[in-house]
Formats: C-alpha cells, structure tokens, sequence
C-alpha cells in the first residue's frame, strides 16, 4: 500500500513539475514577445529565458505557433473567469458587474491585448495549429451565449436598452477595441495620464446601454414633428 502511495506521489510531484515548467516557458515567452516584438523572439531564446535546453521546449510545444496560441487561450480564458464572475454578480442585482469585468480584464494590459490580437491575425491561417484553434474558438461560443442570456435578461427587466443583445456585448467589444488603440496612438499616447484614462473608459462602458440612453426614432415621422 505504502509502495503504490508512494508512486502515485512521484506520478503527482512529476506532473507538477511539468506543469510548472510548461507555464514558465510561457510566462517567458510572453515577456519576450512584448518587449522584442513576435518575429524576433525564437524559441532557443525562450528556452534560454527559462534557463532550459531547445529540445525541453519542444517536449511541451511542438511549434512557435503552439506557444502563441497557448497566450491567445490563456488570455481568452482570463476574459472568461472575469465575464463569468461578473455575470454572477450581475444575477445578484449588480447589473454592470459583467461589462466591468470585461473592461478590467483587456484594458489591465493594453500591450497585451493588443499582442493578442496581432496573434490572431497572424495564425487565422496556420496549419499546424488548425485544430487546436477550436478551443479559443469554443471559448468565445461559450461567452457569448453566457452573455446574450444576460442582456436579454437585463432587457426583459427594463435595465438595458431593448435592442438585440448582441448590440451591447459588441458595443463593450467596440469600446475597448479602440480603447487599447488610444493607448497606442502616437498623437495621444504621450500624456501622463493614460492609465486613468483607461479607468475614465471602463466606467463608461459599465453604464453603456442602459435604458433610456437610446431613442429609436422612425425617420418616416420626422417630417410631421
């Protein structure tokens, strides 16, 4: 018993080992990415960044481009756990709690939501990842669906704007898009409070929507006014 106990530690201890290796490569890589940019970091110079051989690298990620996408699923998934414990809170009566969470979670990092999606456009078409892009693709299903239950909630309860629910989840998606472009323009980026800014953004995309701010008016009754 003791012997079987002990082997299936070493199995454990092993697999934690893994695992913790495979995250540091990450975490690496990422760093390297952002300050070096995508094309000049190579995958012998993640391995030297974790103080590891080339060939360990690759026992974890057969390709760069797995590593990339690796990024792309851990950032999406931190969307997630944000989206969903802002969701919950807003089924408790804090109804901007989701749109919160979102903002907080791509616009803590601007430099890495827009890495994000400079991966995106760069592995839309990679064979070797073709497969494995279902899961960051899974992932998106899977907010979306959680997210259009809310607003046709919030709707329903005459918080949110009674337009189709996908307006306001991809209006957030809008504002924090060129949220993050903002903080990269040239012509803007040199003020000293851009953090606050994005602060200034995120508030005003937690309100955004909200009944009363929309007037639907039929240009067919203009003329009569």
């Amino acid at each position: 018993m003791n012997r079987k106990t002990s082997s299936a530690d070493r199995i454990r201890e092993k697999k934690k080992l893994f695992l913790d290796r495979e995250q540091s490569i990450i975490d690496a890589a990422l760093e390297l990415f952002l300050a070096e940019g995508i094309d000049r970091v190579t995958v012998s110079k993640i391995a030297a960044a974790v103080g590891i051989g080339k060939g360990t690298v690759y026992k974890h990620f057969l390709t760069k481009n797995e590593i990339l996408l690796r990024i792309m699923i851990d950032y999406e998934r931190n969307i997630t756990n944000c989206l969903a414990a802002g969701i919950i809170k807003a089924e408790n009566g804090d109804s901007g709690a989701a749109a919160k969470g979102y903002f907080e979670a791509r616009l803590a990092r601007p430099e890495l939501d827009r890495l994000v999606q400079q991966l995106e456009v760069r592995l839309a078409d990679a064979e070797d990842i073709a497969g494995q892009m279902d899961e960051l693709h899974d992932i998106r299903r899977s907010n979306e669906e959680s997210l259009h239950g809310l607003m046709s909630d919030l709707i329903g309860k005459d918080i949110l704007e009674d337009v189709p629910p996908h307006f306001h989840y991809l209006a957030c998606w809008a504002l924090a898009q060129g949220a993050v472009e903002l903080w990269f323009n040239k012509s803007w980026n040199y003020r000293t409070d851009t953090k606050e800014l994005m602060e200034f953004i995120s508030n005003i995309g937690v309100t955004m929507g909200n009944r009363g701010q929309y007037h639907n008016v039929d240009s067919s009754k203009v003329g009569d006014q």
